[in-house]
């Protein structure tokens, strides 16, 4: 059973920075696309980042680009949001999600994904 699990989540002041982590375990594949996703409270879960299975392929929410870098570390199916410059409008809850797909595409939708984790809390503090 493919496990999605989000680690890396806390308070931070604006301008500073934090890592995300996500690790997809239990499945058949060493390579999923991975996504990242948000919610803060009272909006819709919205699209931040994704990278294709081979990581040359990445997707960025236009909010966040430039500020904000998604990588594929040596470790199987881990992926590193690297979240800097962060302002009061980047707190909520980060989800991170993967799905195997055919072809070497970084997928913006969530219809795309297959499997979620719980999610982290970030908070921006002004």
């Amino acid at each position: 059973q493919v496990q999605v699990v989000e680690s890396g989540g806390g308070v931070v002041q604006v301008g500073g920075s934090l890592t995300l982590s996500c690790e997809v375990t239990g499945g058949t594949s060493n390579s999923y696309a991975m996504g990242w996703f948000r919610q803060a409270p009272g909006t819709e879960r919205e699209f931040v980042a994704a990278v294709s299975r081979n990581g040359y392929n990445t997707a960025y929410a236009d909010s966040v680009k430039g500020r904000f870098t998604i990588s594929r570390t040596d470790a199987k199916n881990t992926v590193v949001l690297q979240m800097n410059s962060l302002k009061p409008e980047d707190t909520g809850v980060y989800y991170c999600a993967s799905t195997l797909p055919f072809y070497q595409i970084a997928y913006r939708r969530e219809s795309e994904y297959e499997n979620w984790g719980r999610g982290t809390q970030v908070t921006v503090s002004s």
